[in-house]
């Protein structure tokens, strides 16, 4: 039962990579269209893809969690 609930948990994975990916294609769109702005939306978009990926990292967590703890 603890394997089922790990792999329901890690199901967390999947939204942030859409997210992380949509992050990525918008900075880039905006990018192209403004090149002068590239470093300005680099640097939100690193930070941006930092505050996704905690999604995935919380959802790993509780996966562990649930294997060995559960």
């Amino acid at each position: 039962m603890n394997i089922l609930a790990a792999a329901i948990a890690i199901w967390g994975v999947i939204p942030s990579a859409a997210g992380e990916a949509w992050v990525c294609v918008h900075a880039i769109d905006g990018i192209s269209r403004n090149p002068e702005a590239a470093n300005t939306l680099r640097n939100n978009m690193i930070l941006a893809c930092a505050l996704v990926e905690t999604t995935a990292i919380y959802s790993l967590l509780v996966s562990i969690l649930c294997i060995f703890l559960g």
